[in-house]
């Protein structure tokens, strides 16, 4: 990777590495690139989470593409798959996200689609990069009518979207009572109209009054321990988490017991192989997967796929081989017959719509996949550069060996380094919970001292 763009484009607390100026440049760089690639002017459409720094780094991105001559569709605030699918659906030539996903209000981060919605290619990554950190300077600078312009569009790109996502399942989805957790994030503005379409559908929708500075905030996908309760103690039959971008999506059962990205794949997958549609007859995960989904799929027969972490990685092999579901634990999960990238509410949709035709409660669905004791522990380190050079190290691949016979072939250790954040996460599992995490503390604790 870059110097700018880790697995999930640009990320940095802003105004502290990620600022106003370095959007600039990115809009001015990718405009000059695509400009090399498109017919007359090129076309970006641009969304934003709710973060309070995203205005200001949405205007110098419009203001670095305008100023090298290509139009904006905006979007406003919405999801990020909204924003790659609007980016096909307007036939724009690419588009661009402002937004660090679950991450906290400081962070933000910008991510750029191709014009076919999926992730900028490498190639294309780089050339925006050499301009943005040598050449931006030589980028000219259009005057008169080569000016791009700026379109204002969310109230209906806003429907559009939730038109497309109610589409995806055709019909009612059941008498279901759903309680949804927007994270107060992207999915703020799409949730309310998505799940009152459906009108056997009782829903109820929280964490869905942002300030810019809530976002992710004890809420959403990566704190379920609000949503869980609040399940159980209302008698839902369901609950369903976003993150601030809405490309995720986690659910808690009627009891409030965790399902999560691993156990939704099992039973979609399951679901897509009845229906005939599962191509490949294969679920596509990462490393970070649990044992407990490599189990199931050993049992259903099914062809376990891993890749390394991220769903950049996970969509490039479905798109390499042709296969149709694949996504990650912390419920990143793409079903390609319906989207590019991953959909929070296009996967909510999904399962909703298997629990209603199934007649059964979740937790009876969701057990088909078990899920092995598994401990994860963030390590935080200096800086980017320090997460390599404890990759590296000799000793600590020695310590990870060690660690890994002594679980005696029940279980399995994955150390690496985070994509986003400066961390690197130190995953065990094993069928003795107080084993894995001893080990892991072990590992942890060796790398805090390099």
């Amino acid at each position: 990777m870059g110097k700018l763009f880790g697995t999930d484009g640009i990320r940095g607390v802003v105004n502290a590495g990620l600022d106003a100026e370095l959007a600039y440049r990115v809009g001015l760089a990718a405009a000059s690139v695509l400009a090399e690639v498109t017919e007359g002017k090129p076309k970006f459409t641009i969304g934003k989470d709710t973060r309070i720094s995203c205005d200001l780094l949405k205007g110098a991105l419009i203001s670095g593409l305008c100023s090298a001559g290509a139009d904006v569709l905006d979007l406003g605030t919405i999801p990020t798959p909204a924003v790659a699918w609007a980016t096909v659906e307007y036939q724009a030539d690419a588009g661009i996200v402002i937004s660090a996903s679950h991450n906290p209000f400081e962070h933000n981060g910008i991510k750029i689609f191709n014009g076919k919605g999926f992730k900028l290619s490498d190639e294309l990554e780089e050339k925006i990069e050499e301009i943005v950190l040598f050449g931006a300077n030589n980028v000219p600078r259009k005057t008169h009518r080569e000016i791009g312009k700026v379109s204002y569009i969310a109230p209906r790109a806003v429907n559009d979207y939730v038109d497309h996502l109610v589409q995806t399942v055709g019909g009612e989805l059941g008498s279901l009572r759903i309680l949804v957790d927007c994270a107060n994030g992207a999915s703020y503005t799409t949730a309310g109209k998505l799940f009152d379409r459906f009108e056997s559908l009782r829903t109820d929708i929280i964490n869905a009054d942002p300030d810019g500075l809530n976002i992710n905030d004890h809420c959403g996908s990566t704190h379920m321990d609000s949503l869980a309760a609040m399940v159980r103690a209302g008698g839902y039959d369901i609950g369903i988490a976003f993150d601030g971008d809405a490309d995720r999506c986690l659910a808690v059962d009627e009891n409030g017991e965790l399902v999560d990205g691993d156990q939704i794949m099992a039973m979609c997958g399951l679901d897509m192989r009845r229906r005939g549609v599962l191509d490949g007859n294969a679920i596509v995960a990462t490393v970070m997967s649990n044992l407990g989904l490599r189990i199931f799929c050993k049992e259903q027969e099914l062809a376990f796929i891993a890749t390394d972490v991220g769903d950049r990685n996970v969509l490039e092999r479905m798109l390499a081989e042709g296969y149709k579901l694949g996504g990650e634990q912390s419920g990143h999960m793409i079903f390609l017959d319906y989207a590019t990238t991953g959909d929070g509410q296009l996967t909510a949709l999904q399962l909703l719509k298997l629990l209603g035709a199934s007649g059964k409660k979740l937790s009876e669905l969701a057990s088909v996949c078990s899920r092995y004791p598994q401990v994860l522990l963030n390590v935080p380190v200096r800086d980017n550069q320090h997460k390599q050079e404890v990759m590296a190290d000799a000793e600590l691949k020695e310590r990870i060996a060690a660690e890994e016979a002594s679980l005696n072939g029940e279980g399995r250790i994955l150390v690496r380094p985070s994509g986003t954040e400066a961390l690197v996460r130190v995953m065990v599992e094993a069928k003795d919970p107080q084993k894995a995490q001893q080990c892991a503390q072990n590992l942890a604790d060796y790398i805090k001292k390099i």
